[in-house]
């Protein structure tokens, strides 16, 4: 069904569900919710966007119906864990490339597309700052090398200061897309990252906050304050804990032991410290 003009801000989110029907359905899933959520606010009244809409949530309560065995789907909070961490193992693959200076069409694309599915993160809520960075980053890196290499400049690899604000280059990213409709290689981009470059882990680059071990699982588990038996915790820390636990959960179907312990370990000085 083609998008009506009006719905364009969402055309990259629908091709990314496309393109994950088979790879990673959840994902898929996910993005048209993001798109229709999106399309409502857009333009819900005109026959072409109506027309567009209605297919779009039959094509929803299809998938919904489909995938009711994935707990993905039952359970928000595990669902987000699932889109969360597919967005930052395609982070960090490209951004594993990019400190490499290995820069080629798939790493833009999983750049971009982490930015992408950080925007569908926005269904479940409000985005976390460090989302928001990482979103931001994402973009203008895609936007920069993809820039670079059309015009035939070698694009500086690593972290680099950002001139301004990032801007989306809809036509371009349109035409990249539609050289490779599969996108990146479902292998490589879902295999843990290797170790950085010597120096080129930091915890930050130019205000954009990248935690620390991101790239790397820890060696030693961070040291743990000993409950001294008078910790209160309140419902909501409890739910806190949980949803550190579903993302470790999460991660662990990716083979990805570093978010794993990361979040495990958040999740114990939780419980034993009441705070984070």
């Amino acid at each position: 069904m083609a998008l009506p003009p009006q719905l364009k801000a969402v055309q990259h989110h629908l091709r990314t569900a496309q393109e994950h029907d088979q790879r990673d359905p959840v994902v898929s899933y996910y993005c048209r919710l993001y798109s229709m959520q999106t399309s409502m606010k857009l333009d819900s009244k005109s026959p072409e966007c109506r027309k567009f809409l209605i297919k779009l949530m039959d094509q929803l309560e299809t998938m919904k119906k489909d995938l009711a065995h994935h707990e993905s789907i039952t359970q928000e909070i595990v669902g987000q864990a699932h889109i969360e961490n597919y967005a930052l193992k395609m982070f960090l693959y490209a951004d594993n490339e990019d400190r490499s200076g290995r820069f080629h069409k798939n790493m833009i694309k999983s750049f971009y597309t982490a930015s992408l599915l950080i925007d569908v993160l926005t269904v479940f809520g409000e985005l976390t700052d460090e989302n928001v960075q990482h979103r931001k980053y994402a973009r203008w890196k895609a936007t920069y090398i993809h820039n670079c290499l059309k015009n035939g400049e070698t694009p500086q690899a690593g972290p680099l200061g950002m001139d301004g604000e990032e801007e989306d280059d809809d036509e371009g990213f349109s035409g990249a897309q539609g050289q490779d409709p599969q996108g990146p290689p479902s292998g490589s981009y879902m295999q843990p990252p290797e170790q950085p470059p010597a120096g080129a882990a930091g915890p930050n680059f130019n205000n954009i906050q990248i935690s620390p071990g991101a790239h790397a699982p820890a060696n030693t588990p961070a040291e743990l304050p000993s409950s001294s038996g008078d910790v209160r915790l309140t419902p909501e820390d409890f739910t806190q804990a949980q949803k550190y636990c579903k993302y470790a959960g999460s991660a662990l179907q990716y083979e990805d032991v570093g978010t794993a312990i990361q979040n495990l370990q958040k999740a114990l000085k939780l419980l034993t410290a009441g705070k984070e």
